[in-house]
């Protein structure tokens, strides 16, 4: 079984899914990552997953999970590096990562995750 890394950046986790996600790498990958924001007491997550080609609606779930999991703990998530056939087959499966923040790139999603700090720090 693949393990998917879990990177620390500051306050940041950030996951690089490179490998096609199987059943149980994604729920190792959810309970690892909840793991880790309770440990490190990280306020955000970036999953990088622009290496993924095809999703199927077990993966699309799972991130949906992983984000809410994250919010529970008080931790925001942001999904980066969608590719358009990603996008396009999410939506045909009727999957609209509900709660889930996107941006295209790592550096977009960084600065997306900097400005909800900001916003939840002055209380908006």
């Amino acid at each position: 079984m693949d393990r998917i890394p879990i990177l620390r950046m500051g306050d940041t986790l950030l996951v690089t899914i490179q490998v096609d996600m199987q059943d149980q790498t994604a729920l190792t990958l959810q309970d690892e990552l909840a793991d880790q924001i309770a440990k490190t007491g990280a306020s955000g997550v970036m999953i990088d997953i622009s290496a993924l080609e095809i999703v199927d609606s077990f993966v699309g779930r799972m991130l949906t999970s992983i984000s809410g999991i994250a919010h529970i703990l008080s931790a925001t998530t942001v999904v980066v590096g969608m590719q358009p056939a990603v996008a396009i087959t999410l939506v045909e499966l009727g999957l609209s990562l509900e709660g889930v923040k996107t941006a295209l790139n790592v550096e977009r999603g960084m600065e997306l995750l900097c400005r909800t700090r900001l916003e939840n720090v002055l209380g908006r």
